[in-house]
């Protein structure tokens, strides 16, 4: 396995006071030095009042958040966890992630979902009743673009005839996508459409919040990750990475007793077919976030290799 970090989300919001005297590229560098593979931002352009006072969370945009992070770095990956593929056409989400796949040297994943916030699809004009459908549009159709050919198609949703868009993304064929959400539909694009799945361990509260099922302990992730990887096989595809936040995360900001739980559950992660762990670490501040992501890479990166 391998490990992904996400920027702390809550961070966000009082980003100013977290930072301090650094900045992002700090970060960058310090994600690579504790041994991570990847590390990763969250896309809400726009949320309601009423969702944050309930949970939601403050986010950078991710391509621009993320071309920051890859220009401090080396070997990094950078991967959007998740953009809403909606709330935008799929040429300009084409044009996005092959500018920062090419500008990175061929160092993104292409995290998408369907989104699940109603009020955020209003605020943007986008359609939130065809969400799904349009996502299921918008794959072929970017990656049509990404051929670096002029592009011909006859698409019901997304037409387009004689238009070309360069630079191309650095990866031959376009980055990696990976689906989020635990849905049948999800997993259908993940099977047909797609490079990998993240699925979201949950309560059924929570799942109530995103709309999309619950997957409350490791059983539960490990059928659907064989369910997923059975289809592959009978389709005659490659194996789908399959990315996951540990549900010892809500051990956090105790990373001791954090990095001890997920130790010892690695093997069961592995056993059920995950191939990324995702971390996000609570850290208050930037020296908190350095300390934490230390120890962390200390306790688990020799493990997940």
């Amino acid at each position: 396995m391998r490990l992904n970090l996400m920027f702390p989300m809550r961070a966000v919001k009082h980003y100013d006071r977290w930072i301090g005297d650094g900045d992002l590229a700090e970060v960058g560098r310090l994600v690579e030095e504790a041994g991570f593979d990847a590390v990763s931002m969250s896309e809400h352009p726009i949320p309601d009042d009423a969702w944050l006072g309930n949970g939601g969370h403050h986010a950078f945009d991710p391509f621009v958040s993320l071309s920051f992070l890859a220009a401090a770095t080396t070997r990094l990956r950078v991967m959007t966890y998740v953009a809403v593929a909606g709330y935008r056409s799929p040429y300009l989400l084409a044009k996005s992630a092959a500018s920062l796949d090419r500008l990175s040297g061929g160092r993104l994943t292409l995290g998408v979902a369907a989104g699940y916030l109603k009020t955020e699809f209003a605020a943007l004009g986008a359609d939130f009743a065809q969400r799904g459908r349009l996502l299921d549009a918008a794959i072929p159709a970017m990656r049509a673009v990404w051929t670096g050919r002029s592009v011909d198609r006859d698409d019901p949703t997304f037409p387009l005839h004689g238009h070309t868009s360069l630079p191309g993304p650095a990866q031959a064929g376009g980055p990696p996508i990976w689906i989020g959400g635990n849905s049948n539909a999800a997993r259908r694009r993940a099977v047909t459409l797609a490079d990998g799945w993240m699925p979201m361990g949950q309560s059924v509260a929570v799942a109530k919040i995103t709309k999309t099922p619950p997957m409350e302990d490791v059983a539960a992730l490990a059928e659907a990750v064989r369910g997923v990887q059975d289809r592959r096989a009978e389709a005659g595809a490659a194996p789908l990475d399959v990315s996951f936040v540990p549900y010892e995360a809500e051990l956090l900001p105790d990373v001791d007793a954090f990095t001890r739980a997920v130790a010892a559950s690695y093997r069961a992660y592995e056993d059920a077919g995950v191939t990324w762990i995702t971390i996000e670490p609570t850290s208050r501040s930037l020296a908190a976030f350095r300390e934490d992501i230390e120890r962390i890479g200390t306790a688990l990166a020799a493990l997940v290799r």
